[in-house]
């Protein structure tokens, strides 16, 4: 029986045929998607249907998928308006145990909306980051994350582990904690939440970068036995390895270790050598490319080679902080202007190839192909419907030109996940906004408070009459 009838939209399926069909319906049933096609085919599916839609002047997309991103950047976006190292700064002093369970759910809870109001269906988010400092001190932490992801109907697939050495570490805790204890609280994780399918939660494990220049401060019969543990527990659970800023010859050396393979999902990547993407190529590790940022200015990912290559890329936001957010429509806009720029050529990453890394390139990458990233019968019901009723997406000619190059997160009308409205004429079905709102901004004001960072919120030297801020570099 159906339950959901999306009539009279315009679907990018993104299916094996990359169809699209321009008067369609989409018929749902329970969580999946049961049909797909033109209206006229399916028209009668109306008269036992439980809810329609009247979806005319919009385009149907598959649910969008962010593969990289962080837990806690939502409360501090801004802070020190351009200041990187100031920004980094404040990540270490509050994710290294300046911040309590409330200000974690709440960024959780405001990263959540800002990705449903949004299209984002599905995202890997690391619970935590600046220098690698992941809140696995506590299962609290990461409960917190996944108990947010179940009020909003959205999926997370969070990245939880060890931080980098030295350990023990403070995290503000009377014990520090150890290698040991961020292994143990990952593995309470994994088996309290890890079911991204059904309940909508899933867990990876994350782990530093390293590269070889790393053996003169890490020992290397450390650094294995580290990596062993890590690998041990990705292996034993079955679980995703993630990791945070990859480049210049630290993915070979990844490979060196025995990290990498099909489970592996590396970010940022940028500045490869031969042997880096030698590296991809043979153990078939994939890609997160995010395009604006701070990374990405520092270095290059080789998006259209990897591609020709058979590595499979896909999109990430890199988070809300300092200077982007979660607005998957802008980063498909990005990565096509970002790449073509470099070669000085127009036809580079198509905007085809641009939706496919935020559907369905991003769902192999999670190895989660055959249900979700595409608009086709059987498929988990993530649909994205994209009101193109505006000034700037008409005429409405071209649709899959208009999305990718000129839509934005606010053109998001309706959002399913799971078979689920969730969002509704741009009105959120699960959070409420005013409410998360607030929670959030005095979560964060008391914890930057706390952490004597309220500078930080007011720092404006060096961003006016000048072509260069000089607080804007890279941290040291």
């Amino acid at each position: 029986m159906t339950g959901l009838l999306i009539r009279h939209a315009t679907a990018l399926t993104v299916d094996a045929d990359r169809r699209v069909i321009e008067d369609s319906a989409i018929a749902v049933a329970g969580d999946r998607i049961s049909a797909i096609g033109p209206d006229a085919d399916l028209a009668h599916l109306a008269e036992s249907a439980d809810e329609v839609i009247d979806a005319r002047g919009m385009v149907a997309l598959p649910g969008l998928i962010d593969c990289h991103s962080h837990a806690g950047h939502g409360l501090i976006r801004a802070l020190g308006a351009g200041d990187v190292q100031a920004w980094f700064g404040a990540c270490q002093a509050l994710y290294a145990g300046g911040t309590d369970v409330g200000f974690w759910a709440a960024e959780a809870r405001l990263s959540l909306l800002e990705r449903l109001m949004g299209g984002v269906t599905t995202c890997v988010t690391l619970l935590g980051g600046g220098a690698d400092i992941y809140r696995t001190d506590d299962p609290a932490y990461g409960d917190a994350h996944c108990a947010a992801t179940r009020d909003s109907g959205l999926r997370t697939m969070l990245a939880v582990g060890p931080g980098r050495p030295p350990f023990p570490q403070s995290y503000g805790a009377e014990t520090p904690v150890t290698f040991e204890r961020q292994l143990e609280v990952s593995a309470e994780l994994i088996a309290r939440h890890n079911d991204l399918l059904d309940r909508r939660t899933g867990i990876c494990l994350v782990m530093p970068v390293y590269g070889r220049a790393d053996r003169g401060e890490v020992p290397m019969p450390e650094l294995r036995r580290m990596t062993d543990a890590v690998g041990a527990l990705r292996e034993r659970h079955g679980v995703m390895l993630t990791q945070d800023g990859h480049r210049d010859g630290t993915i070979a050396f990844a490979r060196d270790l025995g990290l990498l393979g099909p489970h592996a999902l590396l970010s940022h990547s940028v500045d490869l050598t031969a042997e880096d993407i030698a590296a991809l190529e043979d153990t078939g590790a994939a890609v997160a490319h995010n395009p604006s940022a701070i990374m990405s200015i520092l270095g290059r990912c080789p998006v259209p080679e990897l591609i020709e290559r058979g590595v499979t890329v896909a999109l990430g936001s890199d988070a809300a902080a300092p200077d982007r957010g979660y607005d998957m429509f802008r980063h498909m806009a990005q990565a096509m202007h970002y790449h073509r720029r470099h070669f000085a050529d127009p036809s580079v990453l198509p905007p085809g190839k641009a939706l496919e890394m935020a559907t369905i390139d991003a769902a192999r990458a999670l190895g989660l192909e055959a249900d979700l990233g595409s608009l086709e019968t059987g498929k988990k019901a993530d649909i994205v419907l994209v009101d193109m009723r505006k000034p700037h997406l008409t005429p409405p000619d071209m649709p899959l030109h208009a999305v990718t190059h000129f839509a934005n997160a606010a053109d998001v009308d309706s959002l399913i996940v799971d078979g689920r409205v969730v969002l509704c004429n741009r009105v959120s079905q699960t959070l409420d906004p005013e409410t998360v709102m607030a929670e959030a901004a005095d979560c964060a004001r008391r914890a930057i408070d706390a952490a004597g960072l309220a500078l930080l919120r007011h720092e404006h030297e060096g961003l006016w009459r000048t072509a260069r801020n000089p607080k804007g570099r890279r941290p040291s």
